[in-house]
């Protein structure tokens, strides 16, 4: 059997795996706030818009960690590319919820 190796100076950046972290903390703790909340039928306290603020601190840090990350040509391209969707997912909930709350 016949066993191809590939030498390559590519690596996981730490940013961009932090990127993805910070993205799936985001979207988790949001899913777990808008369930809350559900559960309330709305009245909800303090705490909650205060995780929801986090999560949009957590989601541009992880938002501009994944597009510094992506531009480097000496990486793996897995993680800056999720960091990236994962961040994006949450903003735009975020905006979502934001806009519902505003016109509803």
């Amino acid at each position: 059997m016949r066993r191809k190796y590939i030498y390559t100076n590519k690596r996981h950046s730490n940013r961009a795996v932090m990127s993805a972290i910070l993205g799936a903390l985001s979207n988790g703790s949001l899913a777990a706030v808008i369930y809350l909340s559900y559960l309330k039928n709305g009245d909800i306290p303090a705490g909650y818009g205060v995780t929801g603020f986090l999560a949009v601190i957590f989601s541009l840090v992880g938002l501009s960690l994944g597009v510094v990350t992506a531009r480097d040509k000496e990486i793996y391209r897995f993680f800056p590319w999720l960091g990236i969707l994962l961040n994006g997912i949450a903003l735009a909930v975020l905006a979502l919820i934001i806009y519902l709350a505003t016109y509803v």
